[in-house]
């Protein structure tokens, strides 16, 4: 099919960082899929944790859309998607509306999708017509569907922020800063969907306190244009993929995952935690997660331990991102000084900081092809060892990060996405002397 698809659909953006988008966002897709809409929600740019909290609250995968890392024509194929099946699409932006490059702003101009702004209303009361109004016409080319009061007060304080509204600007509600409804965060983000055992009751009750402050309507379609097929060859076909996967290591892309089945990789996900055995595989995957919060479980069990040097012994693949790397080292110290020894395949050791070390986007340029993904870390890592290849930013941003390899281990802080070089990745997991389909 070639024809356009129509959907409506809003990108929530925000003045800055910490301006709660993800609980707006969370919040606007179960109130739709309390009211027995299919709900697709995107997360715009680099992002694990937020998609995890969007995807309880919508019910369904949620992707990334970037101009630069996942592409034009791929988010384009996303949308296009989503929006066959889809009553609402909603698209949580990054960082401010206006942040970077590509920003929100740009992603939003390019695919035609009208912007939500959500807007802090803490100690506020006319000046958020102000910025209402910045936001909408800064860029005048930008659609703009109205905007959103996040960590109201009183039922009079989001009055004022309502009647603080011109040029016809749209109110979309109001969520107040009660305790109970703001998602809890860490070092790198918000909590895990997993560890939140009453997270069913933040979204319902975040949803039910939208639906009180305004009409509950959907924004006007959006035409989403047909993308250009690409055939997906099997590059891995019958290859056995073990992947990590348990409260340490869950950073991982929907859409890398799917591109590995998609070249005919049969996947099994596995827990470096909790099981004693590696499952039976070709290659094997350690994303990125949070090591530095269970270190020392991780180093009492031996026995996985002892199957991944086996595994790297006997000469197959492993491709390791971030926590996943810091597995890989000979040892592992948290912000508390509490160190513990891990898999050795990595000679070095990492240290927890409790300042970011390091965020950035990254193309790296491997043997194997170019790859795109980011960084984002709190760790320190000293090692002795050469890196084959160090990433690049596009936009001038913080890290050049190094890519290790020993044999047919790789390893680096770069969490790669995969769809950005299909070859490249099918190579890092081929068995050696195994051929492309």
């Amino acid at each position: 099919m070639t024809q356009p698809r129509h959907c409506p659909a809003v990108l929530i953006a925000a003045p800055a960082s910490g301006q709660g988008k993800t609980t707006v966002t969370a919040a606007l897709a179960r109130l739709h899929r309390n009211q027995g809409r299919k709900v697709r929600v995107f997360k715009c740019g680099p992002d694990f944790l937020d998609p995890m909290i969007l995807e309880r609250a919508s019910g369904a995968p949620v992707y990334q859309l970037d101009l630069w890392m996942v592409g034009a024509d791929e988010s384009r194929r996303l949308l296009w998607e989503a929006a066959a099946e889809a009553d609402l699409i909603l698209i949580e932006g990054v960082m401010g509306l206006f942040d970077g490059t590509p920003s929100s702003a740009d992603l939003a101009r390019h695919f035609g999708v009208p912007v939500l702004g959500v807007i802090d209303g803490t100690a506020m009361a006319q000046t958020f017509g102000a910025l209402a109004l910045g936001l909408a016409r800064y860029q005048p080319d930008l659609p703009f569907a109205g905007v959103l009061a996040n960590r109201v007060g009183t039922l009079r304080h989001a009055q004022l922020l309502e009647g603080s509204l011109t040029e016809g600007l749209r109110w979309y509600g109001a969520l107040s800063r009660e305790t109970g409804i703001e998602l809890p965060s860490r070092h790198l983000g918000l909590v895990q969907a997993s560890e939140l055992n009453d997270l069913d009751l933040r979204l319902d009750a975040a949803a039910a306190a939208l639906a009180d402050s305004c009409e509950v309507a959907l924004p006007p379609p959006v035409a989403f244009a047909a993308p250009t097929p690409v055939p997906c060859e099997p590059l891995l076909a019958g290859v056995r993929i073990a992947v990590a996967r348990d409260e340490a290591f869950a950073f991982t892309y929907g859409a890398s995952l799917d591109l590995l089945q998609a070249m005919g990789a049969q996947l099994s996900f596995f827990s470096p935690l909790h099981d004693g055995r590696l499952p039976a595989c070709d290659s094997l995957y350690l994303p990125g997660g949070y090591p530095e919060l269970h270190h020392p479980t991780l180093a009492a069990n031996t026995s996985m331990l002892s199957d991944i040097r086996e595994h790297h012994a006997a000469g197959k693949p492993l491709l390791a991102e971030c926590g996943g790397m810091l597995y890989l080292l000979d040892a592992l110290t948290d912000v508390d000084g509490v160190r513990a020894d891990l898999l050795g395949l990595l000679p070095g050791e990492a240290v927890m900081q409790k300042r970011l070390a390091a965020l950035a986007l990254q193309a790296v340029e491997l043997p194997e092809g170019i790859l795109r993904g980011h960084t984002y870390h709190h760790s320190l890592t000293r090692t002795e060892l050469a890196p084959i290849a160090r990433g690049l930013s596009p936009n001038g941003g913080r890290g050049a990060e190094a890519v290790y390899r020993l044999g047919r281990l790789t390893a680096s802080y770069v969490h790669f996405y995969f769809p950005s070089n299909p070859a490249a990745i099918a190579a890092l997991f081929r068995p050696t002397g195994a051929m492309p389909a």
